[in-house]
């Protein structure tokens, strides 16, 4: 059709010139409308190709076939294969296990025989430092989410103040003007002064058309990386010369038989407005600077770092139930099989983002980490199987402890909420809900010992979100002994000394104590600024009436 419109004349020819340069031009510009597509086939490339192998045969032999018959038999056998795919590949969830174990496979973990111990340990959970961050804004405006970062050598919850969603002009016209950076260690943080960082991206999760950091990113992608990588979450940290950017986590799609996502490096976007050079430049290349994984070790401010898609993590920590080996995870196995925990009222899942100090124990950096806590497959088994330590800036490791088979008997995440709604009958606990149980591991009485730390937050009837409190009520839950410690959440030195008052002679009695405890030491790696300072040893705080050897 093409050929005959050609041959028409001279007019037609420039015609079809044209239509084509427009096309191969809209080709280039709208890649990022696009791309989605690109990754469908790349991510499924493998059954698409067995599904096309299948239909072109059938279709040929249906074709072939001069008996009614035959071509009924050839239409039902393409049927069943059809529903076959379906409920073994999905409906089952074939397909993600077969993806999960490529994961297993290619993971470089290393199991720890001592759980690290956690520092800096934030206080306000993920959803009312939003609640809050939303209360110091205007109608136009909108925070991205919150993220756990390092700036300037402390660990804060980061996000940008943006545009919103409903106003289309407002974010087609305006910038990024304003960056929240408030302290996780604080019980009460402020959006003010100078927690409100006045810095400009022309470039925004909220922005629309070219300037959307989804679709700036994309356009920065070369033709290969279009059906290799995505975008995934975007934080805001400093560079190594104490500018502001954006650092979006890219994932990597790896393999050919079932595909799996990877960390695949980052993107960096500076801040800065726009001018006439700079919309070129995003409509035809895109923004930002591509930093591979390799190449991360050679820029400081990404060590140590939050910037690793939570996606990926998820799967990599959801892959240890292969540690039975493939058929583990079978129905008619799952002696090891794990899974992670979801809680109905925690709007923010695992993983949750703790720093731990792992000096003692492994050659790995001390600092951010997403934590899993795996429990058995069953819903009405919840103990604690298995935590996973995953380094937040993205390096190829991963470093679990098995709880399981050291026989710790260790409640789960699962198991907490209903531990602390029993210690606490005088809440109303219809609108008020514990969240984020995230780990709190210290030295005390002579041996390293496991908590659960939780926020309590409230939630309106008539409001989905939790609102965040200034000075929000703590719980500590021993997670070997079940019982529940409230703290002073204003207080945390105090926090150790509380633990020992009320559980010390539980201990005891459990012949829980050793003979010489050496007393907690401050490691020497723990940030001045952003450290919980300790109370003296409570290896030598005596138990009232009793003394300790």
């Amino acid at each position: 059709m093409i050929k005959r419109y050609w041959n028409k004349g001279a007019k037609q020819k420039l015609i079809t010139v044209l239509l084509g340069l427009i096309l191969l031009i809209a080709l280039f510009i709208l890649r990022d409308d696009y791309q989605p597509g690109l990754l469908f086939v790349r991510k499924y490339i493998f059954i698409i190709l067995v599904v096309g192998f299948v239909l072109y045969f059938g279709i040929r032999s249906f074709r072939k076939s001069a008996s009614t018959g035959k071509r009924l038999l050839i239409l039902v056998g393409l049927l069943a294969f059809g529903g076959l795919l379906y409920l073994v590949g999905w409906n089952m969830g074939m397909y993600q296990y077969m993806q999960t174990y490529n994961v297993f496979k290619n993971l470089n973990r290393e199991e720890i025989k001592e759980l690290p111990l956690t520092q800096n340990e934030r206080i306000q959970p993920l959803n009312n430092i939003t609640t809050m961050a939303y209360e110091s804004i205007g109608e136009t405006q909108e925070v991205s989410l919150p993220h756990l970062v390092r700036v300037d050598g402390t660990n804060q919850w980061t996000m940008a103040v943006q545009p919103a969603q409903e106003y289309m002009w407002q974010r087609i016209n305006d910038n990024t003007e304003e960056v929240f950076s408030v302290s996780s260690t604080s019980p009460s943080p402020r959006f003010a002064k100078n927690n409100r960082i006045s810095v400009t991206f022309s470039i925004g999760e909220s922005l629309a058309f070219s300037r959307n950091t989804y679709n700036a990113v994309v356009q920065r992608f070369g033709f290969f990386k279009l059906f290799n990588m995505e975008p995934s979450d975007v934080f805001y940290m400093k560079n190594d010369n104490g500018d502001w950017v954006q650092v979006v986590s890219l994932i990597k799609w790896k393999g050919f038989f079932f595909p799996y996502p990877s960390f695949g490096g980052v993107m960096i976007i500076e801040s800065g407005e726009h001018d006439f050079n700079d919309y070129v430049e995003r409509i035809l290349i895109g923004k930002g600077t591509y930093i591979k994984p390799s190449e991360m070790a050679n820029y400081p401010f990404l060590q140590g770092q939050n910037t690793l898609a939570e996606k990926v993590s998820q799967l990599q920590a959801e892959s240890l139930k292969f540690l039975g080996g493939f058929s583990d995870p079978l129905p008619w196995n799952m002696e090891t099989a794990v899974k992670i925990p979801i809680l109905a009222d925690d709007q923010n899942q695992q993983p949750f983002v703790t720093d731990f100090d792992f000096n003692s124990i492994a050659s790995d950096y001390s600092g951010l980490h997403h934590w899993f806590g795996l429990e058995p497959v069953g819903e009405e088994r919840t103990s604690l199987s298995f935590s996973v330590f995953i380094p937040a800036d993205g390096r190829d490791k991963l470093f679990y402890y098995d709880h399981a088979k050291k026989k710790e008997g260790l409640a789960g995440v699962s198991a907490m909420p209903l531990k602390v709604i029993e210690s606490k009958k005088e809440f109303d606990w219809t609108v008020n809900k514990p969240v984020e149980f995230r780990p709190y591991i210290k030295e005390i009485a002579g041996r390293r010992r496991m908590f659960m730390l939780t926020t309590v937050a409230a939630k309106r009837e008539d409001n989905s979100k939790f609102d965040g409190s200034a000075t929000p009520d703590l719980a500590l839950v021993d997670a070997e002994y079940r019982d529940v410690v409230w703290i002073d959440a204003k207080h945390p030195s105090q926090w150790e000394q509380a633990l020992y008052d009320q559980l010390g002679e539980t201990w005891r009695a459990s012949r829980d104590f050793k003979e010489d405890p050496k007393p907690i030491e401050v490691h020497s790696n723990e940030i001045q600024n952003d450290s919980i300072s300790l109370v003296q040893p409570v290896d030598s705080i005596p138990v009232q009436g009793d003394t300790i050897n």
